[in-house]
C-alpha cells in the first residue's frame, strides 16, 4: 500500500511538472499541421485502448484538413480527448467516436464526439478543474481536461463540452486563427 502512494505521489509531481513546464511553452513555434496525419499518429499510440473498447473512431477533417499551432500542443490536445472518449465508453453498447473540424468565423473548430457515460450538465464546466474526476473506475489523474483547458486558453481559444448522463459527450475545441 505504501509503494502504491509513493507511485501516486509521483505521478502527482510528474502532472503539476507538465502543467508548470505548459505555462512556460507559451511561446513555442507555431506549424501548419495535417489534421489527418496526426490523428492517425495518436490512433496508433491508443491502440490498445481502441482496441479494448472494441469501438470505432471515424474522422472527418476534409473540411479543415490542416491547423496552424504547436505540434506538440495540439498532439495532446487530441490525445487527451481521444483517450477520454474510449476510456469512458459506456459498458451497454460499443464505442462510436468521431472527430470531425470545420471553419468557423475566426476560428478553426475540433469536434470529438462520443456516445459514453456522459455528465451531469452541472458538472460540465468543473470538469475542467485540476484534480477534477467523475467517473472513479478507469485510471486518470483529473489533470488531462485542465491541460487542454490551458493550451488553449494560452493560445487565444477556447474549449466547450456538452454533456448528457448515459448519452455521451461532445467536446469543442476553438482555434483562433
Amino acid at each position: 500500500m505504501m509503494q502504491g502512494s509513493v507511485d501516486r505521489f509521483k505521478r502527482t509531481i510528474e502532472h503539476l511538472t507538465e502543467v508548470t513546464k505548459l505555462q512556460k511553452e507559451n511561446d513555442q513555434p507555431v506549424a501548419v499541421i495535417e489534421l489527418a496525419t496526426l490523428i492517425q499518429d495518436v490512433s496508433m499510440d491508443l491502440a490498445p485502448l481502441l482496441h479494448a473498447a472494441g469501438g470505432q473512431l471515424e474522422v472527418a477533417v476534409s473540411s479543415c484538413p490542416r491547423i496552424s499551432f504547436t505540434e506538440k500542443n495540439l498532439r495532446s490536445i487530441v490525445y487527451n480527448l481521444l483517450s477520454n472518449a474510449f476510456k469512458y465508453r459506456s459498458p451497454d453498447r460499443l464505442a462510436q467516436v468521431s472527430i470531425r473540424s470545420w471553419q468557423e468565423g475566426s476560428y478553426q473548430v475540433l469536434e470529438v464526439r462520443d456516445n459514453g457515460l456522459g455528465l451531469k450538465e452541472s458538472n460540465n464546466q468543473k470538469l475542467f478543474s485540476m484534480f477534477q474526476r467523475f467517473h472513479d473506475h478507469v485510471d486518470g489523474s483529473g489533470i488531462g481536461l485542465y491541460m487542454v483547458k490551458k493550451i488553449m486558453e494560452n493560445a487565444g481559444g477556447r474549449i466547450e463540452v456538452q454533456s448528457e448522463v448515459g448519452v455521451g459527450s461532445t467536446f469543442s475545441v476553438y482555434f483562433k486563427q
